[in-house]
């Protein structure tokens, strides 16, 4: 399995590698957590010597639905919350924080995945996400740290709609030094056929499919999405070994729309959530968690958050832990 996101950089001169490890974790830890602060700020005055009562809740009943939550997610995880006080016997609001990270960490820690590329050759992943999300660039981020991983990679410029979207693409192919696939006003599906067909003859790792960024209301575009995925599966009958949305951290209860049209269309393994810097909706994760805990009665595949971003560099790109999460937005 090709080591992604790892956060070890190279130790540098007298310094063991545990302790680079330790201080790119660090760095990543402060990053999130300023990034949460928006968030988190909902959650800053709840836990300053109050007493456990209904008035807590409800104060905290609020901050979850202002981090747009959710009124399931809420529900559940002062449900959870709750019990959590009673069986622990708690009796100040700063045990309430502490069992609030431990709650929340225990909903989204299912979410929690890392990439597997290593159980097939090539891996096609597809990628697809409303105009704004982050797609391509999200994409090129990925590409690169799966070339800085050892994998081999093959771009497919497939979406055709978006002007300029190709070139997009080839800068980052051109910048990371890997193969891309594309066609002057080409069809995105043949353009996917003709990059999956090449991904296999030349060997690659990965075949990276960034599909036209589209609305859940562009009926005709999601038709789009599934012929695009039908044509992948007749260049590879096991393929798409994953289907990848990218979606705005600032959109909310939103982002959880998106992910539920997405799904009912294309079957989604993984989620990549970007902007996160930007947003004081972070909470909307909650959401995604519990929708995708119901999910799982029905579908073979649970569903992962595979990558956060909080910001424009290559290492604002990183794999999603739950427990740095919940301390983030929490703490």
């Amino acid at each position: 399995m090709f080591n992604l996101f790892k956060r070890k950089p190279p130790p540098a001169t007298g310094t063991s590698s545990t302790t680079a490890a330790q201080v790119a974790s660090r760095n990543w830890l402060g990053r999130l957590r300023s990034s949460l602060q928006r968030t988190g700020s909902h959650f800053t005055l709840l836990f300053t010597g109050k007493p456990i009562d209904d008035e807590l809740y409800e104060e905290l009943e609020s901050a979850l639905l202002m981090a747009d939550a959710g009124i399931a997610a809420t529900q559940y995880i002062l449900d959870k919350l709750k019990l959590k006080i009673k069986l622990q016997g708690s009796s100040n609001a700063s045990d309430v924080k502490h069992l609030l990270v431990e709650v929340l960490t225990e909903l989204l820690t299912p979410l929690e995945r890392e990439l597997d590329i290593s159980h097939f050759k090539p891996t096609v992943i597809m990628v697809a996400g409303v105009n704004g999300a982050g797609k391509t660039t999200s994409i090129g981020k990925l590409t690169r740290h799966l070339h800085d991983a050892g994998a081999s990679v093959l771009l497919a410029a497939a979406d055709t709609f978006r002007a300029a979207a190709k070139e997009q693409l080839m800068v980052w192919a051109d910048r990371n030094q890997v193969d891309i696939v594309s066609q002057e006003n080409g069809d995105p599906a043949a353009v996917t056929f003709d990059a999956v067909t090449a991904g296999k003859a030349r060997g690659k790792d990965v075949v990276l499919v960034d599909t036209a960024g589209r609305l859940p209301t562009q009926l005709h575009l999601m038709d789009e999405l599934k012929k695009i995925q039908r044509v992948v599966q007749k260049a590879d009958p096991t393929a798409p070994h994953e289907v990848l949305l990218v979606i705005d951290g600032n959109t909310g209860q939103n982002a959880l729309a998106q992910v539920k049209a997405f799904d009912e269309t294309l079957g989604l393994t993984g989620l990549i959530i970007t902007k996160l810097d930007g947003t004081a909706k972070g909470g909307v994760l909650a959401a995604i968690a519990l929708w995708a805990q119901q999910r799982k009665s029905s579908q073979a595949n649970s569903l992962a958050v595979y990558f956060i971003g909080i910001g424009e560099k290559l290492e604002d790109l990183q794999g999603f832990k739950a427990d740095e999460f919940a301390s983030a937005l929490i703490d």
